[in-house]
């Protein structure tokens, strides 16, 4: 019998429904991945383009070298900072209920019986924190009178020869390129600066930023775009570097009428460039890839990456270069597996995937092969030397050189302060501060008390007191830091820390009131 027409349109419609997984599915992707093949379990920040090339590539270079299929498995579950805690909450909880155990030996184990850990390797996000990785977390096995400190990481076991061969010397600007005890080992290299939108500029009749300090110009007021350094580590570490480079007193100034310019604070880091290159934003702060990603997104035929509407620079003279490390997790259902995609990274073949052009081809130096990524440029910086003094000419960005360009200024320890401070100061307050920003700039603008205006931009810039466990305060200052940040951890594990979010919000929100109004009723 013959099918009447509306059946026939509601099969074909069924039939397209189920075919558009296939036609969008990545080129080069296999339909069913071998069943029988082993899995590196991977837990990562990095985008489905990253995700995309280092899979396929290291599937087929695992079966040429190892005669053996091999599937990565990825998981994905946010930010780097989120990633974190849920490695903090598992591996606590495995602890806790007797899954991990110390063996004879005195390594963290899976008990017997016990299934292994969930995830074989942490792929990416900054050195910060993966260092929080290998210090790990304070748990208590089953029957201890006090907690262990267990580390989340472990020892990836390459030999010191293998070391030197993939890195040399151990250090980029004030930073090492891999931890001494191999908790964790860089594989690319992430500059942290500013993303901007030309056009945008021009309308608000502003040059292209060259510093931080162009950032605080009060006509950006609405036009930034910053990451909230509450969920994105990349981003605090940004935040950090600007501490470290201006120093105390300099750098907070710069960080609050940055976030007084804010037009938003985003729990994503890659919201920012998108934004940007929108013309939601005039500019914002970008991990360098995300900002030479747009850069490259936009560019129309004919256009440079320094015509193209979004540019991005890292400030010259202040640019922290971090590695972006892997860390072998410990207790991972395949570490053998890990150890491989480890190799693979530092090898030439998995360095070209960051820098390469599409297509573009070379030799590694036993004469092998090795080849640019298959679909998406990275445009990323490969962390091993021999990239740069071999094969810049097939590179995207032929111009960088973060060895040259690295900060040489070490991190002075202030990096725990920005997420809360930024909370407090910028973010749960950040209508008032908006408020008293305009205020504050409105009056300065108008020359009527220049004393007055003196006055109330100390205030804006001004920190609360520090309540102390014994009641004690302390000015919240560079000289008072050690001591408050050591409370700080005190209190975070109370109910206590909460009282002192609240109180810091509350004298800063008291602070932008009072310069709204004093500055209103002058004007």
């Amino acid at each position: 019998m013959a099918m009447n027409v509306p059946r026939l349109l509601v099969l074909l419609a069924f039939l397209a429904v189920l075919g558009v997984p296939l036609a969008f599915r990545p080129s080069g992707a296999r339909l069913i991945e071998d069943p029988s093949a082993a899995r590196v379990v991977i837990i990562t920040p990095h985008n489905e383009q990253i995700r995309f090339e280092f899979k396929r590539a290291f599937e087929r270079w695992h079966e040429e070298k190892y005669g053996e299929r091999v599937v990565v498995d990825w998981r994905q579950p946010g930010g780097t900072g989120e990633i974190r805690k849920q490695l903090e909450s598992i591996y606590r909880k495995a602890v806790a209920t007797g899954q991990l155990i110390r063996s004879e030996s005195g390594e963290w184990v899976p008990a017997p019986g016990a299934a292994p850990m969930a995830f074989d390797l942490f792929f990416g996000g900054g050195s910060y924190e993966h260092d929080q990785a290998k210090r790990g977390v304070s748990a208590r096995p089953p029957g201890a009178e006090k907690d262990e400190q267990v580390p989340i990481s472990m020892p990836a076991g390459f030999s010191q020869e293998q070391l030197d061969a993939w890195f040399g010397e151990n250090v980029i600007g004030a930073l090492p390129l891999y931890d001494r005890d191999q908790f964790w080992l860089g594989n690319a290299l992430s500059g942290f600066g500013i993303v901007y939108n030309r056009d945008v500029l021009s309308r608000l009749g502003l040059p292209e930023p060259t510093s931080w300090r162009d950032l605080t110009d009060a006509r950006y007021s609405g036009w930034l775009a910053l990451a909230d350094p509450r969920s994105s580590g990349s981003v605090t570490t940004t935040y950090d570097s600007i501490l470290n480079n201006y120093g105390w007193d300099e750098g907070w100034r710069i960080l609050r009428a940055m976030s007084a310019n804010a037009r938003y604070f985003s729990n994503s880091s890659p919201k920012v460039p998108i934004d940007v290159s929108q013309g939601e934003a005039a500019a914002g702060v970008a991990i360098d890839f995300y900002g030479r990603y747009q850069n490259q997104a936009v560019m129309r035929p004919g256009e440079t990456p320094e015509t193209s509407r979004v540019g991005y620079i890292d400030p010259p003279g202040v640019v922290l270069i971090d590695p972006d490390p892997i860390s072998l997790l410990r207790a991972g259902p395949n570490p053998t597996g890990a150890r491989r995609f480890i190799e693979f990274l530092l090898s030439e073949q998995g360095q070209a995937l960051w820098q390469f052009h599409k297509g573009a081809s070379a030799q590694d130096e036993s004469g092998a092969p090795i080849a640019g990524p298959e679909k998406y440029e990275l445009r990323r910086m490969p962390i091993r030397r021999v990239m740069y003094e071999k094969h810049r000419s097939r590179f995207v960005d032929t111009g960088i050189d973060p060895f040259a360009a690295a900060s040489r200024t070490p991190s002075l320890g202030w990096r725990s302060a920005v997420a809360p401070l930024m909370a407090a100061f910028g973010i749960e307050t950040h209508d008032d501060m908006r408020r008293a920003w305009e205020a504050l700039n409105g009056l300065k603008a108008s020359g009527r008390d220049p004393a007055l205006a003196a006055e109330l931009e100390a205030l804006f810039h001004s920190f609360p007191h520090h309540t102390m466990k014994d009641g004690s305060k302390l000015p919240v200052s560079a000289e008072n830091w050690s001591a408050i940040r050591a409370d700080w951890r005190d209190a975070q594990s109370t109910g206590r820390w909460n009282r002192i979010r609240v109180e810091y919000a509350e004298y800063f929100r008291r602070v932008y009131r009072d310069i709204t109004l004093r500055a209103a009723a002058r004007g």
